[in-house]
């Protein structure tokens, strides 16, 4: 594939961010083009790919790893099958853009990265707060030395409320393994250089106290120590009545860097109620930009034959925090990383 080629890409999933990223991909990424569209839900590919122009779409996914016009593939399928289809997408040797989390069992997690450098194709993780402006110039504030040496690091994330789902529909520990996981990578990126050793988690049912008995936790906060002295916190919510929330903060010996809010613009309004900003309702406003290039930097990626800026390496990082943060809600006790990762 040469720079001036077009990276063909396929959605595996037709859900709500599987539509976000297959909208990118059609309209908005450059060099890029939606070529196909697979959902198990009947009708739910079709009509995903009758908007957006693409011109194939299917409800087996084998049969889109199976095309030879497909050079990558974006996978926002359920969280449980991203091990099977990141392996299954590799063999094929499709490159793959991943959502989080990549696996979630550490053994599921070393399959996917072996698969992908096996077959040698890209794999990429969606972690996109990293490709947010804002949490970009903070990364580049501490690479930089302004914030001098890390001490004290903050990252948070409040879905809106209020919350309306359906507790026995969301898995176990979702908490930890599809929220608060971006947060645990953000930590870790902007701590660079440094591991984390252990984890002290404590979660509860505040939102849905009814829904506690069946394991659904809403509201947790999460503590980390790293090896170079660094103490972090994540913290998470199901009901931010106010809107998306997602922030996040380093602290160090020459300074400070925040980023991140709820704001959808930076406009405010003051009238004779007071002052009022625009929220966002969902993470695909708030993270636009975010969305839009860490997708432009998997497209990169495949025509340059780079490495990609997030891989599975990091997901496996973040991963192990989340299931030492459930294992030290169930002992409540701290619990160091070895004990997870041996």
């Amino acid at each position: 594939m040469t720079v001036t080629d077009t990276v063909r890409l396929a959605t595996i999933g037709a859900g709500r961010i599987g539509g976000n990223h297959a909208g990118l991909v059609a309209r908005h990424v450059p060099g890029a083009a939606l070529a196909a569209v697979a959902d198990p839900v009947p009708g739910a590919a079709e009509r995903l790919a009758a908007s957006l122009g693409a011109p194939y779409a299917t409800t087996d996914p084998a049969a889109v790893l199976g095309r030879d016009d497909i050079d990558g593939v974006l996978i926002t399928a359920p969280a449980r099958a991203h091990t099977d289809l990141v392996v299954a997408a590799a063999a094929a040797g499709k490159h793959v853009f991943v959502e989080k989390p990549m696996a979630v069992t550490l053994e599921d997690a070393d399959r996917a990265i072996a698969a992908a450098r096996d077959a040698g194709v890209v794999l990429q993780v969606g972690f996109n707060r990293r490709f947010a402006p804002g949490f970009a110039a903070a990364r580049a504030a501490v690479d930089d030395g302004r914030t001098g040496t890390p001490q004290l690091l903050r990252s948070l994330t409040r879905d809106p409320g209020p919350f309306t789902a359906d507790p026995a529909r969301i898995p176990r520990w979702t908490i930890f393994l599809e929220t608060l996981i971006h947060d645990f990578d953000t930590l870790c990126w902007l701590n660079p250089g440094a591991a984390p050793v252990r984890v002290h988690a404590t979660a509860d049912a505040l939102i849905r106290p009814d829904a506690k008995a069946d394991g659904h936790l809403d509201t947790a906060v999460v503590t980390i120590r790293f090896d170079n002295g660094a103490i972090a916190t994540a913290e998470a919510s199901f009901s931010a009545l106010y809107g998306y929330d997602v922030r996040a903060e380093v602290f160090g010996s020459g300074g400070m860097v925040t980023a991140g809010s709820g704001r959808s613009t930076d406009m405010t309004y003051y009238g004779p109620e007071g002052m009022h900003a625009d929220t966002a309702r969902r993470d695909t406003d708030l993270l636009r930009p975010a969305y839009l290039a860490e997708l432009t930097a998997f497209a990169d990626a495949i025509r340059h034959q780079a490495p990609p800026p997030v891989t599975g390496h990091d997901a496996r990082r973040a991963l192990a925090i989340a299931l030492a943060a459930i294992r030290s809600v169930e002992t409540a006790a701290p619990v160091d990383l070895a004990e997870v990762t041996a």
